[in-house]
């Protein structure tokens, strides 16, 4: 808690001084916000603190290894907090890492409900969209084990195309079949 407090507080007072460039590289491909990304806050001052270090730099912006966003990692590690605080400072659901993934399919992955809701939630969140080896979050969330998210998805899916295509839009042939195999196991 006291490391991060220190590093935040430290970046935000270096990029004051035009010293500090939150969006360069270190060494393994990440950035000071996407590290950022990784830490708890546990109080009011902590988050306006990594409020305004996301708020200097590019929260969209890439790892040079394998792609990943800084609202990807906070997902992928299941920091409800931060996603909330990326979303808030612009960070775009809909990109995709070096596979395919987005924030939502990794999300899936990993099982996180609350941060698939807060995902869905956010207007023009492609819950449709399909990774490098043509996978959906929703087959992602399937092959998972993951059927609470599953069920969820399905419905956020159903409710979005309900009055414009038949209730199995936006999935695979696969989908629907184990759809099906879930719902009547």
């Amino acid at each position: 808690h006291t490391g991060f407090i220190l590093f935040a507080s430290l970046t935000g007072l270096l990029y004051l001084t035009g010293l500090c460039n939150a969006d360069k590289q270190n060494k393994a491909g990440y950035t000071a916000i996407m590290l950022t990304a990784l830490a708890a806050f546990h109080s009011d001052s902590d988050l306006q603190t990594v409020l305004q270090l996301l708020r200097t730099g590019d929260v969209n912006a890439k790892a040079s290894q394998a792609g990943q966003t800084a609202l990807m990692l906070a997902v992928s590690h299941g920091r409800g907090d931060m996603v909330r605080a990326l979303l808030s400072c612009g960070a775009q659901v809909n990109i995709r890492d070096d596979d395919g993934s987005t924030a939502l399919m990794c999300a899936c992955e990993h099982g996180h409900v609350d941060i698939v809701r807060q995902l869905l939630s956010v207007p023009g969140c492609d819950a449709t969209l399909t990774d490098n080896d043509g996978s959906t979050a929703l087959s992602i969330a399937l092959e998972a084990s993951q059927n609470d998210i599953a069920v969820l998805l399905y419905a956020h899916l159903n409710f979005a195309k309900r009055h414009e295509t038949p209730m199995y839009a936006g999935f695979t042939h696969n989908d629907k079949s184990r759809i099906t195999e879930k719902c009547h196991s």
